[in-house]
């Protein structure tokens, strides 16, 4: 008689993070976090009660996101053709001497926006390579529940960086809030530089050996091979469904998100609610992180993608009716859990690409999710200038819904199956 093998066991948050290389990239990463939350909520309440339009408050708040695509078409490959350490450091340092300008220099807000906008281009290099050293360390489910530390890590930052920019700027100022922020980059990049090993990258050899293909890394040579390698993963049809299916949503909420200030402001809340408003999300993503990433078993994570899709658009149709601020911010927690559902879909786009160009993949996720993260805060900023701020952030609701929709489609029409299983598109 033959007995039926024992499951294996289940990872745990404790086992994930007793591995020292992932700890020091999700420390290091949740520091940084912190930084850039702090950073924005600073220069959006600036703008904002510089210019009194929702529109250039929304822009601010998204100017980050918009360039970071052309920079991972260019450069994406660099992220696995230079030791991840470098590219690490390099990002922090980069981070460190924007925001330390922007402390010291009294620069125009045009000035600042290109500002923002040039380092966002170089983002998705630095963010590729460390994402993709993630993924060599972790495997498995162990993966999975790296992310979800790192999203819920990421929620915390984000709640510590808007609820202390409001008192950093009003204790210190805006110009020395923007120099904490660049303080911390520089500590990161310090941490990094001390603690993390000068691994390879992919495609070069061991310390101590020759590289053959040191003659095949031009800057022309590094524009091809960044954009063969994006048009490949564009032309996998499951790698195609996983990056719309991650974008997407995310574009529609951070939409919504960029006019809670305005929306605040419009409404006459009592001073300080804005960034009591915008810490709910992150609070949501928190709760909603750690119950499926620590709760629900891998495959039923892939099961309720769609179903969570639906709860991060739902509560924001809610804003058509100007509620009050409590209810607001009921309204921004739910939201919040509904970020979860990507926890749905990080096997499924490990397994998509190709190993080799991880972290090209890897950056192309991230520059595409902040591109149009960038796009959307544009053009809702308009609806809003054209009907009202509850009206515009209602609409970006009701499109997430609409995604979800379309998955709940996909899923009955056994359409969806390519996207949460093995094997190509």
């Amino acid at each position: 008689m033959t007995s039926t093998p024992a499951p294996p066991p289940r990872t745990t948050y404790h086992e994930v993070l007793a591995n020292p290389r992932f700890r020091l990239l999700f420390v290091t990463r949740a520091a940084t976090i912190t930084a850039d939350s702090l950073r924005i909520m600073t220069l959006s309440v600036l703008v904002f009660a510089t210019t009194g339009s929702p529109l250039m408050g929304a822009l601010t708040f998204g100017i980050g996101f918009l360039p970071q695509l052309a920079g991972s078409m260019l450069l994406g490959s660099l992220a696995d053709r230079v030791r991840p350490r470098r590219l690490i450091v390099a990002g922090y340092v980069l981070e460190f001497t924007s925001a330390a300008l922007m402390g010291l220099a009294h620069l125009p807000v045009a000035a600042i926006l290109v500002l923002v906008a040039v380092v966002a281009c170089l983002t998705p290099v630095f963010g590729g390579a460390s994402n993709r050293l993630v993924a060599e360390t972790l495997t498995g489910d162990a993966y999975v529940l790296g992310r979800s530390l790192s999203n819920m890590s990421s929620s915390g930052a984000q709640l510590l960086g808007l609820a202390g920019g409001g008192v950093a700027v009003t204790l210190l100022g805006s110009r020395h809030a923007l120099l904490l922020s660049a303080g911390v980059y520089l500590v990161a990049a310090i941490a990094v530089r001390l603690r993390l090993p000068d691994l390879p990258a992919p495609d070069l050899p061991p310390p101590g050996q020759g590289s053959e293909r040191g003659s095949d890394r031009g800057s022309g040579s590094l524009v091809r091979h960044s954009w063969a390698g994006n048009k490949g993963l564009f032309a996998d049809r499951r790698v195609r469904k996983l990056l719309l299916a991650q974008w997407l949503p995310s574009a529609f909420a951070a939409s919504a998100e960029s006019l809670i200030v305005p929306f605040a402001g419009r409404r006459g809340f009592p001073a300080g609610t804005a960034g009591f408003l915008l810490a709910c999300l992150p609070v949501g993503m928190l709760i909603g992180n750690l119950v499926v990433g620590r709760f629900v078993r891998p495959a039923t994570r892939e099961r309720l993608v769609a179903t969570l899709v639906a709860v991060l658009g739902l509560p924001l149709v809610g804003f058509v009716l100007n509620p009050p601020w409590a209810v607001c911010a009921v309204l921004l927690l739910i939201t919040g859990t509904g970020f979860a559902y990507g926890l749905g879909l990080q096997r499924a786009f490990l397994d998509a690409v190709p190993e080799a160009g991880r972290g090209q993949a890897f950056g192309l996720l991230t520059s595409g999710m902040m591109t149009v993260q960038g796009v959307g805060p544009a053009v809702f900023g308009v609806v809003a200038e054209l009907a009202s701020v509850g009206a515009a952030m209602a609409l970006a609701g009701l499109a997430t819904v609409c995604v979800a929709g379309y998955l709940t489609r996909e899923s009955r029409g056994s359409r969806l199956t390519p996207l949460t299983s093995a094997g190509t598109g």
